[in-house]
């Protein structure tokens, strides 16, 4: 045994160290996704083939044998969205600032989303943090207009022909509105949430930002965030829960990279 860990390099303990990092940031980003189903799926699948091989039952070790010579295609296939998201978070440049929104500007969401909510309007207003959201921008109409609760709530009035899609906020300003959002694939979702939900499940599953849903039905608001949906069920939990979301960052590039290194937070559902 000392025999052994007497030949261990430096290189060796830190090739270990960094795999083992990577396989931990995995292991979050797919948590609580359907991914995690699919993984579940596949080792099944690998097990009957070892399996099938040594009862010697060789129809079915071939079935399986063929299946998975081109695995890594079917794992690229099937994870697409989840392998896009991973991508993204590794491409975020450690040193750039996130452009958050400030405080005013949640004051003027949260007052336009409980206005709404009260008045049973429905609404989708998505806020951009580091990932871009060009694809689903350009499916809108670009306003680039000053966040303010009056103009929120006329987009979403009925008789408003932006009121179907969502708004997307840029920098502190309402960028775009009427832009269609994909919808999750998710089939564990609450048979009560409607399409909005599903909307902004689905961008929250493939992008970083934050989105505040105001059901016309429910009069609910809910904040959704890395694929995860929270009911916020009065003004303050709204306020509270965005500023501690999307509260500045100092630019400095130490703090950028423990944020890169610490594990995501996820809103969990109530």
């Amino acid at each position: 045994m000392l025999d052994t860990l007497g030949l261990l390099r430096w290189q060796d303990i830190a090739d270990i160290l960094i795999v083992s990092f990577f396989i931990y940031r995995i292991m979050l980003l797919i948590r609580g996704t359907r991914a995690v189903q699919m993984l579940a799926g596949i080792a099944v699948i690998i097990i009957v083939y070892f399996i099938s091989g040594k009862l010697e039952l060789q129809t079915l070790h071939w079935l399986f044998k063929t299946f998975l010579s081109s695995i890594l295609l079917l794992v690229i296939i099937v994870f697409q969205a989840d392998i896009r998201r991973a991508l993204t978070q590794v491409g975020k440049a450690p040193f750039q600032k996130s452009d958050d929104v400030a405080l005013q500007d949640i004051e003027e969401i949260v007052r336009a989303a409980t206005y709404m909510a009260k008045r049973k309007i429905g609404a989708l207003l998505v806020i951009e943090r580091e990932t871009g959201l060009r694809d689903y921008i350009e499916t809108g109409f670009r306003l680039d207009a000053r966040l303010c609760y009056e103009l929120l709530v006329s987009i979403f009035m009925p008789s408003s022909p932006m009121h179907d899609g969502g708004v997307i906020i840029h920098k502190g300003k309402i960028h775009s509105a009427g832009c269609l959002l994909p919808l999750s694939k998710n089939t564990r979702i609450d048979k009560r949430y409607g399409t909005r939900h599903r909307a902004a499940l689905g961008l929250s599953e493939e992008t970083d930002a934050v989105i505040v849903v105001v059901s016309e039905e429910t009069q609910e608001i809910s904040l959704v965030k890395q694929g995860r949906i929270a009911t916020l069920f009065d003004e303050k939990a709204l306020h509270s829960a965005l500023q501690s979301i999307l509260k500045q960052r100092k630019a400095k590039s130490t703090n950028s990279w423990k944020n890169w290194f610490a594990p995501h937070k996820t809103i969990q559902k109530k």
